[in-house]
């Protein structure tokens, strides 16, 4: 496997599995490609954000995305990450998923993917630690985060200033005094250029915002005020509400003690 971590990886032929390690600065890409083999994108730490046409993930090391072989997808690292992904051949492969699908990693999952890096397994060894990881992978309905920026520029002022300050609160009312545009104007722009509500678009910029706080190990009081809700409480339902899962759910890493796995 190259540099890149997305040319095809080698697989010899006793394995129908190889897991590649990439360190990935914060903030780093690797732009759109697909490949021949079938990958677990998943970071041991850090965070991961993965966009293929079908939508955007943000994976923390309590979540995978399984890419079936040739889908085009980018990975970047929200921030520093140690992305450690399996990628298997898809002959045999018994995993029948032809989309992008989320799974929990749980302490088994991640025992086996670092098991499977040795290389002086035997060939039966490998084959069993292959077969059961193959049986621990669990989908979880997760929603997909992706998030179209509006093209014009008075609706562009309202997200780029959110961006910057999601905890402002501002109604498109009070909005629309810098921009140019009227409430109704800006309304319009949000739900025929993001494909949205205004409100909702707003909500998922927040649950973006918030994730890569919430996995740094910050209370969810903290990251609550800081993307603009009253309390955790708050927080924690429209988490739940726009994610299908809770914060605790989404960071959950049952082995590590003290990690956002704690959260509520």
């Amino acid at each position: 496997m190259s540099p890149s971590g997305h040319d095809s990886a080698s697989v010899g032929p006793a394995a129908a599995l190889v897991v590649g390690d990439f360190t990935m600065e914060r903030g780093s890409w690797f732009p759109p490609h697909r490949h021949p083999e079938h990958q677990l994108a998943w970071c041991d730490r850090g965070m991961l954000r993965v966009r293929t046409e079908l939508g955007t993930w943000l994976l923390p090391p309590s979540l995978a995305l399984w890419i079936p072989a040739g889908v085009s997808h980018a990975t970047g690292a929200v921030g520093a990450a140690l992305m450690r992904s399996p990628y298997v051949v898809p002959d045999g492969c018994p995993v029948p998923w032809t989309e992008p699908t989320v799974v929990r990693v749980g302490p088994l999952l991640r025992a086996l993917i670092g098991h499977l890096r040795r290389t002086d397994l035997a060939p039966d060894a490998r084959r069993r630690a292959e077969a059961v990881l193959f049986d621990v992978l669990a989908p979880v309905s997760v929603a997909n985060l992706a998030l179209t920026r509006p093209q014009d520029q008075r609706a562009r002022v309202v997200a780029q200033g959110l961006i910057d300050d999601p905890s402002d609160n501002r109604t498109l009312e009070e909005w629309s005094t810098g921009t140019g545009a009227g409430a109704r104007t800006l309304a319009r722009l949000f739900a025929s250029e993001t494909g949205m509500t205004f409100g909702r678009w707003r909500e998922r910029l927040r649950m973006q915002l918030a994730m890569p706080l919430l996995a740094e190990g910050r209370p969810v009081e903290s990251v609550a005020r800081r993307v603009g809700y009253m309390s955790g409480s708050s927080f924690v339902a429209a988490f739940h509400r726009i994610v299908g899962l809770t914060p605790g759910q989404y960071f959950r890493r049952d082995a590590a003690p003290g990690h956002p796995g704690e959260l509520k």
